[in-house]
């Protein structure tokens, strides 16, 4: 799930934070593991073109009363891979923007990604990568279905 930031926040306490939500959409975070565990960090891995799809909707803030409460789901090819609730997070939309604020100023329109459920392909037995052709879908209650076709380059 992402999330948009609707209003400036710069140290924003957890109890006033989802105040400065404008939106939600799902997101797929991609990874390149070959790339990611090959450099030794993240940077590349997660930030080639085409990485990093949200969509297919924008839900305002005010139709999700509670962003702790929604069910998410990832399939592959119609095989589930992760099956969750947002519930489940470890770090909560609130304390996601709490933190990011007492660090750096959120601006308008900026984007935050809260994590991906249990079921990554990388620490399945036995592991699961994505293949040309693949097509996965990543779906939130309330928010919508967002369908990626995964391509070779």
């Amino acid at each position: 799930m992402a999330l948009v930031i609707g209003q400036t926040a710069r140290r924003v306490a957890e109890a006033e934070a989802l105040d400065y939500v404008f939106g939600y959409t799902a997101a797929n975070d991609i990874s390149a593991r070959d790339l990611q565990y090959g450099d030794k960090q993240w940077v590349r891995g997660k930030s080639l073109d085409t990485f990093c799809p949200l969509g297919p909707a924008l839900v305002s803030a005010d139709a999700i009363p509670d962003p702790q409460a929604l069910g998410i789901r990832t399939t592959v090819n119609d095989a589930v891979m992760q099956d969750s609730h947002t519930g489940e997070m470890i770090f909560s939309v609130a304390h996601l923007i709490a933190y990011c604020s007492q660090a750096f100023t959120l601006e308008p329109g900026d984007i935050i990604l809260t994590g991906t459920p249990h079921g990554v392909g990388k620490f399945c037995n036995p592991p699961r990568f994505l293949a040309d052709g693949d097509r996965i879908v990543v779906e939130i209650e309330g928010i919508g279905r967002l369908a990626n076709t995964c391509r070779a380059v």
